[in-house]
Parts: C-alpha cells; structure tokens; sequence
C-alpha cells in the first residue's frame, strides 16, 4: 500500500518524519542545537550504504566498488576513501553496513550526515584517533552508535508516534489521490485478475488511506486483504492468520482457520498459505511494491513471483536525462576520444600516452552530471557506472516504473518483454562487418545455423524447441491440476545468491504468532 497505491507527496512527507525525529532525538537526550536541523530534498538519495565503522554514506556499484563517500556533510577525496577501504572495495555485510533503500530512509538519509557533521565539528567534542567516532570529556559516542540511536528513533516514528495521525487527519497535504486508482483495478477484476491488498500498516490506517484513494467501497476492490503483514517474515515463515474486527481494529479472538472470504479483513499469515488459498503459481502472481528487498527480492526470490517495482524518483530521472543531453552526448563523446587513442596501441608498444587531461575533462563531467540530479547525485548511475541500486532493479524486478498506475494504459494480456541487451564482447563489433576465422583448418561448408536446423529435422517433432517461454507457460497451463495448484519443486540457492546481499539473512526472533498453519482456501460469497 504504502508508497505502491497510496502514494504520498514528497517533500512534505519527508518534512513531517525529519522534524518529528529531530525532536524525539533531543528528548532522548541529544543537545537541543540539533533542533536548527532543516531537511533539504535534493540532498538525500535511496540505495546508499551507511558504513558504521568511519560513518561514511557510500555510493557504490553492485559489485561493493565504492563510487564516491561523504562524511557529514564533507565530500571524501579518492585519497581518502583509499585509506579507509583498500581498493576503494566494500563487501555488503550486516555488521558493517546498513543500506538505505526505502522511501521512508529519505528523512534519516540527511539525518544522519548533519548530526555526524554537528559532533565533528562541535568544540566540546574530538575525533577519535582511529576515526570511528568522538570523544567529548568522559563521553564517547561511536558513529555507529549514533546512527543506531537514529535508526531507533525513524523506527519510533513510523511507529508510535503521531505522525500517522497527523496523514490521517490531512490526507490532502501528504497524499496523491490519483484518478487513475479505481480505474487500474477495476480492469483488473473485470478482466478476470484476483486482487489483493498486502500491507504492513493497522487496519485503521490502510481504512483511512484506501477511502481517501478508492472511496468508501474499496473493499470491493480486492478478492484478499491482509493487515499487519509483518513483511518479509510474511513471505518466510510468517504468522498465523487472524480476523480483524473492522469497528474496533483489534483481532478477534482466537486463531482463524476457516474458510478465508472475501470483504473480511485479516491479519498476518503466510505467503505458503496465501498460495494455497488463492491455488496459483508462482509466474500467475505480479506482485507491486516499492521496497527493492521486502518487496521485491523477497518474492522473487524465496517465491519466484513476477514482480513490479515502483520507483517514483523515474520522473526526475527521466527530467534530467532529457534535459540534460548535451552532458551525456559529451560523455561519449570523451569516452570515444579515450578509446581512439589506445586504438592502434598493442603489447610492443613502450610509449604509454598521455591521457590527464581527458580523465579530468570526463571526471568534471561526471561531477556535472551528478550534480543535475541532486546532492548526491542519480539514484541509477555516476556517470557512466551503475549503482548498486540499479543492479538490484535489474536483477530482480520483472518490471518498474513510476507509478502503478502506468498499467492502465496496457491491455490485460500485454506481454512486456525487455529489449535484447548487448554483451560487451558484441559491442566491439559492428554487425555489418564480418569476422574471419584465422585458423584454415576448419573449411564450414554450412554455417552453424543450417547444420542445426538440419539436425532438428532429423530428431524433433515439427513443434518443438529447445526453450520457448510463451509456450513453456501455455503448456503449463493447459496441463495444470484440476485445483490449479501447482506441483513443488525444490530450489536450491547458488553461492552467487547467498552472498548477494546480507539483508537476505533474516535475524529476526521467530514472531510468537508463528505456527503451522491449518489448511484454509478461498470461499467467494454472494
């Protein structure tokens, strides 16, 4: 629901958790100077890493190569980012760094910098000899610790303070009714599409938001509901389902294990369950959300869902790479000018050319280039590098846009099928040209193409292929169960995987609503 159907505006959202943490900071006890705190929108950018030991936010590519660092609110040279990372490398790792990848990260993003950048430079307090934290008199503050008492405090607001009351009471202010919304589920549900709504917020703030979005109807929206989801545990071990008693919020009593209905509300569960209920497979689920790892990555992963990922940052994205053309052609242009210089160059040659003036020339660029975006530049790149960000998206979203909502200008059954991306090998050859074998000791009187297609005829059917997808899940369709459940298979996770991003390790201590769920299903009333 959150930032997904209900979209909030931003920067007044942002505004609202920056202030409301500034103030829970100084009554736990941090100096009543931080309270001259200003949020500012175009400093914070989604998908940085926070790294506890030194307190630097890091911008990096999906590999940990580190991109560029601040410290505060002080830029880090590349000297300085040497010194404290070997090779300018970060391996992702728990104990070490904690990513910022959320909508809801923006506030503490800027948070954190300011309140580092106020300790270092406050006269009361000095930096410790190993550079992770200050000392001021007989108190020592880590930066880690700092940034943990912020996170504390983040967690404080979204969960128990007024803020959610404040949204409620002006939905108007921090909110975007799109007119699209009604629109964009109804065609789901006539076109034959099960709907539902999976959300971690109460019942009482997803009835206020979902009024404000849909009307007071928009239960009718969707065949399951599902309140306090306790995402990602929902899509691991989860909890058990539970009844929520519309009038008062609270749960009913006891443990549901009845038939789930349509236009009743319930709380927790499982994503095994929600399969069996809903009987589909894994590839007939899109799942829309706008967390790149509770949503998206979880799903795709432990689930194998098709997944939609929102990302409402694509229209300034977007904005600046129009506009900003000239840059990026620029860019290339240096780029080629690079290559051409090394273009006749080979293993003989002893003289190594000069080249700073053009490095600096793309550097600057880069640095202009960033600095359209925002403080901390694109969400997607620097310069012509990818960040970690960024490879996320393209590993595990099926699809991505702006909004939701874009669907509505798209039939039910479009298929949407990404253009053919080239391998750095087949960029360096253009396809009008035509590479010769060195070796003659292989005369091909056919070429491989031919000699395949012959093969075929002799041992394949006219119909079949070595992979098509289209036709893989038409069959699969047509020879599916008469419950339409799918058979289990079992899914073994690549060493590639299990290291590709630490959140993935689940520390959290078993939720005591977990048990082995009852068998339930789907009962469609009149």
């Amino acid at each position: 629901m959150d930032y997904t159907l209900v979209q909030y505006k931003a920067p007044d959202m942002e505004y609202l958790a920056f202030n409301m943490a500034v103030q829970r900071l100084v009554d736990t006890g941090y100096p009543e100077e931080i309270k001259s705190f200003k949020y500012d929108p175009i400093f914070p950018v989604r998908g940085l890493w926070f790294e506890f030991q030194f307190g630097n936010l890091l911008k990096v590519d999906g590999f940990g190569n580190i991109l560029g660092g601040i410290h505060g609110l002080r830029f880090l040279k590349n000297h300085e980012i040497e010194e404290m990372y070997p090779n300018k490398y970060l391996p992702l790792s728990d104990s070490r760094v904690y990513v910022l990848n959320t909508l809801f990260n923006m506030p503490e993003t800027h948070l954190i910098c300011q309140l580092i950048d106020f300790f270092d430079k406050h006269p009361h307090y000095s930096m410790l000899t190993d550079k992770t934290g200050v000392k001021g008199g007989e108190v020592m503050m880590s930066y880690k610790s700092i940034f943990q008492d912020l996170r504390r405090v983040i967690d404080w607001v979204h969960v128990e303070s007024t803020m959610k009351k404040q949204v409620m009471e002006n939905p108007e202010k921090y909110v975007i009714r799109d007119e699209r919304a009604p629109r964009f589920l109804s065609q789901l549900r006539e076109h034959g599409k099960k709907t539902f709504l999976l959300t971690n917020s109460d019942w009482t703030y997803t009835n206020v938001m979902m009024k404000f979005i849909l009307g007071d109807d928009w239960k009718t929206y969707f065949n399951i509901i599902v309140v306090d989801s306790c995402k990602p545990r929902w899509f691991a071990e989860g909890t058990v389902f539970r009844e929520v008693n519309t009038d008062t919020g609270s749960y009913k009593l006891g443990i549901h294990t009845g038939p789930l209905r349509e236009g009743v509300v319930y709380s927790g569960g499982s994503c095994d369950a929600f399969q069996k209920m809903m009987k589909c497979r894994g590839k007939e689920v899109l799942y829309v959300g706008d967390h790149i790892f509770g949503d998206v990555l979880r799903s795709k992963k432990s689930r194998g869902w098709r997944t939609f990922l929102v990302v409402p940052e694509l229209v300034n994205e977007l904005t600046v790479w129009t506009d900003s053309k000239p840059l990026f052609d620029e860019m290339g242009h240096m780029e080629s000018t690079l290559a051409d210089i090394y273009k006749n160059l080979d293993g003989a040659s002893r003289h190594k050319p000069v080249v700073k003036d053009i490095v600096d020339k793309i550097r600057k660029l880069t640095n202009q280039m960033d600095e359209e975006y925002g403080c901390l530049g694109s969400l997607f790149r620097t310069g012509g590098r990818t960040t970690f960000f960024a490879s996320q998206v393209e590993r595990y979203a099926d699809v991505y846009a702006s909004s939701c909502y874009n669907l509505v200008h798209y039939p039910s059954f479009y298929y949407f099928r990404a253009p053919m991306k080239c391998m750095p090998h087949e960029l360096t050859v253009d396809h009008a040209h035509t590479l010769r074998s060195r070796s003659n000791t292989l005369e091909r009187q056919q070429s491989v193409g031919q000699q395949v297609r012959g093969w075929n005829k002799k041992t394949l059917n006219d119909q079949e292929t070595f992979c098509h997808e289209e036709e893989e899940d038409e069959d699969q369709t047509n020879s599916s169960s008469s419950d339409g459940e799918a058979t289990k298979r079992e899914r073994t996770k690549s060493g590639s995987d299990a290291s590709s991003n630490a959140g993935d390790i689940s520390t959290e201590p078993p939720h005591q609503d977990v048990v082995t769920p009852a068998p339930a299903f789907v009962e469609h009333t009149a």
